[in-house]
């Protein structure tokens, strides 16, 4: 089509006008001068005339080639400033990145916002939490920029990052309750214990992952409360209502005296991870810096399920991944038991 526009030859031609010579030119373009022939007699096509008058000894401009590179060298400029700015902010790390996050802002995280913050001058992290039973909701809505949110994170349009805290799992109970003086108990005894649940809105695999439904062996686990938030579950099984599955590093922050905390052995360890809305073009580059001062900050072992120098969006193998163990509490594969 003559009206249309392409840019190989308008870069061609600009180039080719200060180089005076077809060989240079193709040279600082990365091209063949065969090439660099092809792109011009397409120009010249398109206005309808020569723009290059080309001998032997010499190459020179047409009085219309002369006539063309002054209009199009200041708007060539302005489009090229245009897309480096753009590109540069898209780059950009300063700023607030909203980071949300499930269970506790312990000294990981709080260790990983300040490598983040010390490695980016200008750059500043907002930390808000994330509901007990709606982890994924506040990346959906846009809330937050990034989250940390315990595993398993098996949604199609959420990316998962750096895998950290990996921790024994401790069963929250009354200090009235049977397993209260125990030194550890097995998943098993598990089937002897109303178990605390998740509410809804969070999904149905992260809910069973968090409170299985059976032992290692299959005995059912009796159902407890669903509750909403952290505070919830472990009010109802300070009150007796029930027991809950924490990881180490919580149980060890919400210590009270209403309840204990009891190793529990057979279950795979809990994890949490960094995660952020999946898009084509990958994480923003704040959302990457801050993950890999996670990475380089926690116990994780480096990211486990994304490369720390190739951050993307692309889908991930959780069971190839190496960040935990991907066999459920009931024997069915493709759910992790993790707790916060």
């Amino acid at each position: 089509m003559a009206g249309s526009i392409e840019m190989r030859e308008i870069e061609a031609f600009l180039v080719l006008a200060e180089e005076l010579h077809f060989g240079r030119t193709g040279e600082r373009l990365y091209i063949s001068q065969s090439r660099v022939s092809q792109l011009l007699r397409a120009l010249e096509h398109r206005v309808g005339a020569r723009l290059v008058e080309r001998t032997s000894r010499r190459v020179r401009l047409t009085p219309l080639g002369v006539r063309l590179h002054a209009s199009l060298t200041p708007a060539y400029a302005a489009l090229r400033t245009a897309l480096d700015d753009t590109r540069a902010a898209a780059e950009d790390v300063s700023g607030t990145l909203r980071l949300g996050f499930q269970g506790s802002a312990n000294d990981q995280l709080m260790d990983a916002i300040a490598a983040f913050e010390a490695r980016h001058p200008g750059s500043a992290a907002e930390v808000g939490e994330v509901p007990f039973n709606d982890p994924f909701g506040p990346l959906r809505r846009g809330e937050v920029d990034a989250a940390i949110v315990m595993l398993p994170a098996e949604e199609p349009d959420i990316a998962v990052g750096p895998v950290f805290s990996r921790r024994r799992q401790n069963l929250a109970v009354s200090v009235r309750h049977p397993f209260a003086d125990r030194a550890s108990i097995t998943a098993e005894d598990l089937a002897s214990c109303d178990l605390i649940t998740v509410a809804e809105p969070a999904p149905g695999y992260w809910r069973r992952a968090n409170a299985p439904e059976r032992t290692p062996d299959g005995r059912p686990i009796p159902r407890g409360p669903a509750v909403r938030t952290l505070q919830e579950g472990l009010t109802s099984a300070a009150a007796g209502r029930g027991a809950m599955l924490l990881c180490e590093p919580t149980a060890e922050y919400h210590a009270r005296r209403s309840l204990v905390f009891v190793p529990v052995t057979g279950l795979p360890p809990s994890a949490l991870a960094l995660t952020w809305p999946r898009t084509g073009s990958g994480p923003s580059a704040r959302v990457a810096a801050f993950a890999r001062a996670l990475a380089d900050t926690t116990d994780g072992g480096g990211y486990g399920m994304c490369d720390p120098g190739k951050i993307t969006d692309a889908p991930v193998d959780p069971h190839a991944a190496g960040t935990a163990d991907a066999t459920a509490v009931g024997g069915r594969t493709g759910e992790t038991h993790l707790a916060p």
